[in-house]
């Protein structure tokens, strides 16, 4: 094996051209981390925030990606052993130190699931932190129960799409919103029951359906429609804030008895590696085999379009993941 790697590098904020090839070292894993050999990765609008200069504690220059899918190349831990088929995400990937934007990644062990499965590696690739968050804020954060309603307020983001996937698993009642008509199919594609053209009053619209509100609520977009969420939401029903499409994070002057509705209960989710068990993730990855679940890709890249796939999240055209292969 080579000595070096190729590898997408960001000094510092700026716009996609930023993202830079270059030749370094593969990284050496101490104990307690596992090299992994990088087949795909999906892209994240963490990693979005990071390149606009949006997100915090970042370290430049940086090898972006908060997850990564591949086999691992060399584990002195023994926590798992050569040519094991694995996922990373989280955990600092792509900020604190470098992530999945090259064709190895050296990754605390505890962030690493191993599963087994003759899936392409780009639906794969799609899989780990879209999971991980969709099935998070379903049973953490909104603890969704079979036959309930809910609400996606952001539901053509891959982890929209997958929540729907899982949803429906579970036999709930799915309504999603999207901002763009032409959207509308994909979502019905997966199973949504009800799709919601977003025009900023989607409470409304939610209520002409269910008259008492939804029993959860998922938030994606960010604090502009949460207010919004909240008030499609019955008494005693779940909101739960995991997402932030919309780059704003926080409320201003924020006085909790006349922000939230009364009896509506708001939670938040954030989630990591942990909160993903290896049952979980290979049990989901048996359902996309059988047909029984769906990955929402939208697009698939080569590693070269790197800095197309940037713009094409920043724009926000996808209606699910957008992933990449090396």
């Amino acid at each position: 094996m080579s000595d070096t790697m190729r590898a997408v590098v960001l000094d510092g904020p700026g716009p996609p051209e930023s993202l830079t090839f270059r030749d370094i070292s593969i990284p050496e894993p101490d104990i307690g981390w596992v090299l992994i050999e990088v087949k795909a990765f999906g892209l994240n609008r963490s990693e979005l925030h990071t390149r606009l200069g949006l997100a915090e504690g970042v370290i430049f220059p940086r090898v972006l990606g908060i997850e990564a899918t591949g086999v691992v190349a060399a584990c002195p831990g023994g926590e798992f052993h050569a040519g094991q088929q694995v996922m990373a995400m989280m955990g600092g990937m792509g900020r604190t130190f470098d992530g999945g934007y090259a064709q190895y990644t050296s990754v605390p062990a505890s962030q690493v699931l191993a599963f087994e499965s003759d899936l392409d590696w780009a639906t794969l690739g799609a899989v780990p932190e879209m999971l991980q968050t969709a099935n998070g804020s379903l049973t953490i954060g909104l603890d969704a129960q079979p036959g309930q309603s809910i609400l996606i307020r952001g539901g053509t983001s891959s982890v929209g799409m997958a929540t729907a996937v899982l949803a429906k698993q579970r036999n709930m009642k799915v309504l999603s919103t999207t901002r763009n008509p032409a959207k509308a199919d994909a979502l019905s594609n997966i199973g949504v029951d009800h799709v919601i053209v977003d025009d900023g009053q989607v409470a409304e619209q939610v209520r002409a359906i269910l008259g008492n509100g939804v029993d959860t609520a998922l938030e994606l977009v960010g604090t502009p429609t949460l207010p919004d969420t909240l008030r499609a939401t019955r008494v005693h029903g779940v909101v739960c804030f995991t997402g932030m499409l919309s780059n704003q994070w926080t409320v201003k002057d924020f006085y909790p008895i006349e922000y939230i509705p009364a009896g509506v209960r708001l939670t938040a989710y954030g989630g990591d590696a942990a909160d993903l068990s290896s049952t979980v993730l290979q049990e989901f990855l048996d359902a996309v085999a059988d047909g029984s679940a769906t990955v929402p890709i939208h697009r698939r890249y080569d590693f070269d379009q790197i800095q197309q796939a940037h713009a094409d999240m920043e724009a926000g055209t996808a209606a699910g993941k957008l992933v990449v292969t090396t």
